[in-house]
């Protein structure tokens, strides 16, 4: 349940400047150049190493990690998947897990200029950055207008700076209710279940064996370049549809074989699927 989603490796070799490949086309210097070289081409590679869908590893915490680790986070941008404990103000509510007792509740400041919409019995997934709380500097960078009272219930204590909040269901919520997130961007824990072709998989409920039943959850994934493997524990952030096998194939050039085709429908035709915008891993409860 803890791997990881396949890493895509980028390596340049950009850093070879003209004046050094001139250097190679004299002979008096040929030696000395490609001696350099060897030194200069893996000093110069950039080698980035990229959770498909932007999010690494590192950055998919827990609310725990962010209360206990904060001065190791401040500045950097997280994901967080959590309840919502309860508003504070018109862009402010705190989240945090009330099964871990004691556990410190982080404020989230809604930075991303959508409403801030809370849901019932239904988890947030905040991406923002994480900052110990100064009411002024927010406001000043965000041009917001917060609550008097969070200067004295939260300064410099640890807080988020969201710029993007997603509902974050279950799949088994979804499943069983899935027109309450339809047309929805929404981010779902799970376990890759069954690769059923190379831009499609099951997402099970995370630590249940799986058959297809409502639990299933159908997965597109049309990105080149993200791949995942069973049993894999993820979070996918799409937008949820009806699957009509006619208009997915119209809409995405998948060039699904009929056998495929008429498989998927039969099993999904009108249930739900999540067309993915993002795919990387879960983090560690």
């Amino acid at each position: 349940m803890n791997n990881r989603l396949s890493e895509v490796r980028v390596a340049s070799y950009a850093c070879v400047r003209r004046d050094d490949a001139k250097t190679l086309l004299n002979p008096k210097g040929a030696a000395i150049a490609l001696a350099f070289l060897a030194m200069l081409l893996p000093a110069c590679t950039t080698n980035t190493t990229e959770k498909v869908g932007g999010s690494t590893a590192k950055t998919n915490v827990s609310t725990e990690e962010v209360a206990d680790k904060t001065n190791a986070l401040l500045g950097q941008t997280v994901t967080v998947r959590s309840e919502v404990e309860r508003k504070v103000g018109a862009h402010s509510f705190t989240i945090g897990d009330d099964k871990l007792f004691g556990s410190e509740k982080i404020l989230v400041i809604n930075a991303s200029g959508a409403p801030t919409v809370l849901p019932d019995d239904i988890d947030l997934q905040v991406t923002g950055k994480v900052a110990k709380l100064v009411v002024a500097d927010v406001e000043r960078e965000f041009n917001l207008d917060l609550e008097p009272q969070l200067e004295a219930e939260f300064r410099d204590k640890p807080v988020i700076i969201a710029q993007s909040i997603a509902l974050a269901p279950e799949v088994g919520e979804v499943t069983r209710n899935p027109s309450a997130f339809y047309n929805k961007t929404i981010a779902v824990k799970g376990e890759v279940e069954d690769i059923v072709s190379p831009t499609a998989f099951r997402l099970d409920e995370d630590g249940l064996d799986g058959v297809v039943d409502n639990r299933d959850l159908l997965v597109l994934n049309p990105k080149t370049g993200q791949t995942v493997q069973d049993n894999q524990a993820i979070v996918v952030t799409g937008v949820l549809r009806p699957f009509v096998v006619a208009d997915i194939e119209r809409e995405y050039d998948l060039n699904w074989d009929l056998t495929l085709q008429r498989k998927l429908e039969a099993e999904y035709s009108q249930k739900p699927v999540l067309i993915t915008q993002n795919v990387y891993p879960s983090a560690k409860e």
